[in-house]
């Protein structure tokens, strides 16, 4: 019996490890990449009591690091659905 759960083991082992990144999640993130890049140029642009830096640069800012990094990360796509019947 144990001699069987060692195989198991060793035979998931073997298995060719997949990285769950696809490019798609790559083009997502830099994206995400680059409108933090574009909150922070938006930050240091004029005085610091500017529309810029009080309204946009934060809103940049929020939306690139906490919406679009994670969705560059979570995103699946989705599998085709088998017909059913044939």
């Amino acid at each position: 019996m144990k001699k069987q759960v060692v195989k198991k083991v060793r035979e998931s082992k073997k298995k060719k490890s997949v990285f769950p990144l696809r490019s798609e999640n790559y083009s997502i993130f830099g994206i995400g990449i680059l409108i933090i890049v574009l909150g922070y140029v938006a930050l240091s642009r004029g005085p610091a009591d500017s529309f810029w830096s009080l309204t946009v640069a934060p809103i940049l800012l929020i939306v690139g690091y906490c919406v679009v990094i994670p969705l560059a990360i979570l995103y699946k796509r989705k599998a085709p659905k088998e017909q059913m019947g044939d």
